[in-house]
């Protein structure tokens, strides 16, 4: 499962000799001050070790993941009772993490050995490694799952975006960027990734799709974005301004600064509640936690909570806040906006991870919406979050067969009806079953095979004598009934006979002697004997049958 960078094996050992004595350097002098309890935000200035935003929801495992800088592990916490369930050893300085969307794997980058643990969600143990590139600061999934990006130093003034293929856990290409990024989110439709450059004021903008940097976000007011989130709705990404104090709000639809927050000192991390209306801010210098409104941009409370709070986490009614100095993770109740549990981990904690939120489906299309009575049409139902499907229905009836195709698609074959009419299609998945809306709906219907001699399908033309009776015949695939007819048919409508547009309106088309409807069970035929007036003569009519299962078939007739 490992794998390695392309340029990882030939640099290693020139990139180890001249990196050693600095990064050596770096790191003695910021533990040193982290054992001292003196200032860890000028560790995280000078060697940009900052916690990873990651907005965290409900998933099949609701533990949260917690890299413990100087313990070279990650504390796994159960957040339903309150306590370590595990501790994972993984590489040099973890600090940087994050839990794949489907929840079975937590990702770990480590600082000082330049790769990413891989842990198994299941079993809390680390299953592969994957070489990234320098000093690697932070990570975070696509929503979709398909790609991971990690940020990483380059060079002085340089950063680097790993783009790395779940599939494979491979670095496909590695994206410059700006000068050490720190904090990484991407758009809920996967399209588009931010990276928070910590040192500057540049937050830069990158096209999923193409791999490339398309813009470059940056304020004067705005300095040293530490981390960053995006809106559940994607419209606003948010970015933690540590030497601004301050919260920079981004339109994603222009890439521009629209506002700053002022929140405590030295902001290093933030998240955003399920609905977009918070935001929950850390900050190291001040050790407390600001709640922002997003409805006015202002901050609403601010929590006391431990030393040096590096890292931030949502997850419904409950915010975690991880305190670098003080080994703990703290609870907040959003409700009331106070610690209720603190919990101690390892050394020195500095980001939290959580399996993103698992939504229960939605269906926002069927295609085709109709389909006959016998089932076997195979239909193609469109929404989000259908992933992990375990049953497809076509209203207390499970589907034929189903493929999940991906999270927005699912290929179903449509089972017999009892009747005709219209049911809803909902998707079950382990998280909730689909709310029944109109674009759900899916109508069976007759078996209608058109109509029988002596009438012929359109395109063709029927010549018949004006005051003739026409015998109008189909099937419906056995005995319907006789009330298969909807009110007000059949009916009959004068076209022109060169274009066959309307030059009448609809009139009812009566039946000979009132005889209605007749069915015949040995020939399993309907017939309709149409009684066509004298008047038709020299006319060109369009003979409607409109079934009370919402379908309408026609006949097109000219009269001599």
């Amino acid at each position: 499962m490992t794998c390695m960078n392309m340029n990882t094996a030939t640099n290693a050992s020139s990139r180890t000799a001249a990196n050693a004595a600095g990064r050596s350097t770096r790191r003695s002098r910021a533990l040193r001050r982290v054992l001292a309890a003196t200032s860890v935000t000028a560790l995280l200035s000078l060697t940009g070790l900052t916690g990873l935003t990651a907005a965290g929801a409900s998933a099949a495992t609701r533990n949260v993941y917690v890299s413990n800088l100087r313990g070279n592990s990650v504390s796994v916490v159960d957040p339903i009772t309150g306590t370590v369930v595990a501790t994972v050893p993984v590489g040099s300085f973890p600090f940087g993490d994050a839990v794949s969307p489907d929840g079975s794997q937590a990702w770990v980058v480590n600082n000082g050995s330049d790769t990413v643990s891989v842990i198994d969600t299941a079993t809390n143990t680390v299953t592969g490694t994957i070489s990234v590139g320098r000093l690697p600061q932070t990570v975070a999934f696509s929503p979709n799952g398909a790609r991971a990006y990690v940020g990483h130093f380059i060079s002085p003034g340089v950063g680097g975006v790993d783009v790395i293929d779940t599939g494979t856990d491979t670095v496909i290409t590695d994206i410059p960027v700006g000068n050490q990024p720190a904090g990484i989110a991407v758009t809920p439709d996967s399209s588009r990734v931010y990276v928070a450059d910590f040192v500057g004021t540049q937050v830069d903008v990158i096209d999923a799709a193409t791999n490339t940097r398309i813009a470059t976000i940056s304020a004067p007011g705005a300095r040293t974005p530490n981390a960053i989130t995006i809106s559940p709705d994607g419209a606003h990404a948010y970015t933690a301004n540590f030497n601004s104090s301050n919260v920079s709000v981004i339109d994603t639809a222009t890439n521009t600064i629209t506002g700053l927050i002022p929140v405590g000192s030295g902001p290093g991390s933030i998240a955003v509640n399920a609905d977009g209306s918070r935001l929950y801010v850390a900050n190291e210098n001040a050790n407390t936690v600001s709640v922002v409104d997003t409805a006015t941009f202002s901050v609403i409370a601010t929590i006391p909570v431990g030393s040096v709070p590096t890292a931030v986490l949502v997850d419904g009614g409950t915010v975690y806040v991880s305190n670098a100095t003080g080994n703990t993770v703290q609870f907040i109740d959003t409700a009331t906006n106070t610690v209720t549990t603190t919990v101690p981990v390892g050394s020195v904690p500095i980001a939290l991870a959580q399996a993103p939120a698992a939504l229960p489906p939605v269906v926002t299309g069927v295609s085709p919406d109709h389909g006959p009575e016998t089932g076997g049409t195979v239909v193609t139902i469109t929404g989000t979050h259908l992933t992990g499907a375990t049953g497809v229905s076509f209203g207390a009836t499970p589907a034929v067969s189903f493929t999940v195709d991906s999270d927005t698609r699912i290929t179903a074959m449509a089972p017999a009806a009892a009747s005709v009419g219209a049911v809803a299609v909902t998707v079950t998945t382990p998280s909730g079953t689909s709310a029944i809306t109109a674009a759900d709906q899916y109508t069976y219907t007759y078996v209608f095979a058109g109509f029988l001699s002596p009438v012929a399908n359109v395109p063709a033309v029927n010549h018949s004598h004006a005051g003739q009776a026409v015998p109008i015949k189909f099937r419906l695939g056995g005995d319907q009934g006789l009330n298969v007819l909807a009110a007000g048919s059949p009916t009959a409508t004068r076209v022109n006979c060169a274009t066959g547009m309307p030059v009448g309106v609809p009139t009812p088309a009566d039946s000979a002697g009132g005889s209605g409807l007749q069915y015949d069970p040995g020939t399993g035929t309907y017939t309709y004997v149409w009684k066509t007036l004298k008047a038709y003569a020299g006319t060109c009519q369009v003979f409607t049958l409109t079934l009370n299962d919402g379908t309408t078939h026609v006949a097109d007739f000219q009269f001599s």
